[in-house]
């Protein structure tokens, strides 16, 4: 299913790797709210939106640090989120990364 049917590939890698991944932290950020406030359907949209954003994002023409970065993000994301969390991220984490992102992405 495709949930950000107005984003193209082109469009998408027109964008710098960082600001990218800021979008994807958009996503993880309402994903973590939705799931706080048992909203459960809604975080699980917005689960479904990051993973769309992380799969066009490989899609995309980046570098090998950038690919193992975003391969390593992604699977740390769908553990935490879906499955046991055997990297034992939490919320905390994951704001913070992204909040470091946005940071970078915006200077």
């Amino acid at each position: 299913m495709i949930y950000h049917t107005g984003l193209t590939k082109e469009k998408w890698e027109g964008m710098p790797f960082l600001k990218r991944l800021a979008n994807i932290g958009s996503e993880v950020y309402r994903t973590i709210k939705c799931k706080n406030e048992k909203k459960f359907e809604y975080s699980d949209l917005a689960f479904l939106r990051s993973l769309e954003l992380f799969d066009l994002t490989y899609q995309t023409t980046m570098t090998s640090s950038q690919s193992k970065e975003l391969c390593r993000l992604r699977e740390a994301w769908v553990d935490y989120y879906k499955y046991d969390n055997i990297y034992k991220t939490d919320d905390k984490f994951w704001q913070d990364y992204f909040n470091y992102i946005t940071v970078r992405a915006i200077q």
